[in-house]
């Protein structure tokens, strides 16, 4: 594992990202934690609890203890002050709208803000627009997908490098690591496993930036999948 002291590098000798996960402690989050860190690269994030931090701690990550519904854009921007990269992967998961409002929008939105004037990258784990419409939807899960919308488009309008990643139905099973991935995909499912995977392959792709990347389950390996669209906005 990399010393703490050294930075680590990537192949060309360039230091990797500085990673913090919003949403760390999510199924989501804490694979993609564990992916980055493998790799040896610095990784942090928000929790909530004593408890949290500790099973993160164990993992290398640091953590920094807080209410992301109740943390100001200040408050936002000191901690992520000295990350390269910041993966917002925290949901409501179509909870109370109440909810749905503070996190999914309202507290995207402050650290998108927070964000303004540096050269920060800013990657949002999104939902797929078709999700969970081969059922009927409470209206929960309708106020959800409304506010996910919203949140989209109002992020869009920063002047950021921002990236979203719409996942279709998220599954705990075994990753396959092949999936499809474009501007446009049907929507099946994808296990988490592979939506951690081609985060990861993202945060180190810096140059596909300022796009809405759709993610499903296809024959594609991941690495080749991130490494297909980026040559082809490169072109």
């Amino acid at each position: 594992m990399t010393s703490p002291t050294t930075p680590a590098t990537a192949t060309s000798g360039e230091p990797l990202p500085r990673v913090f996960i919003v949403g760390i402690s999510g199924r989501v989050g804490r694979l993609l934690a564990s992916r980055l860190r493998a790799r040896g690269m610095a990784v942090s994030g928000l929790t909530r609890s004593s408890q949290q931090a500790a099973v993160l701690q164990a993992d290398g990550v640091t953590s920094i203890s807080g209410e992301l519904a109740h943390a100001g854009t200040e408050e936002i921007a000191a901690m992520v002050s000295d990350s390269d990269i910041v993966v917002f992967a925290a949901g409501s998961n179509a909870g109370r709208p109440d909810v749905t409002d503070a996190i999914d929008d309202a507290a995207l939105g402050r650290v998108s803000k927070a964000l303004r004037g540096t050269r920060t990258r800013l990657i949002l784990l999104s939902v797929l627009p078709e999700a969970w419409r081969e059922r009927p939807l409470s209206d929960e899960e309708e106020h959800y997908f409304a506010v996910k919308k919203r949140a989209e488009v109002a992020l869009t309008r920063q002047p950021i490098d921002w990236l979203i990643l719409r996942p279709s139905l998220l599954t705990d099973d075994p990753g396959r690591g092949t999936v499809a991935l474009g501007p446009a995909e049907l929507h099946d499912e994808i296990t988490r496993d592979d939506v951690a995977a081609v985060l990861e392959a993202l945060v180190l792709e810096p140059t596909i930036s300022r796009r809405i990347l759709e993610l499903n389950e296809g024959p594609t390996a991941v690495t080749e999948a991130v490494g297909r669209f980026a040559r082809f906005y490169q072109a």
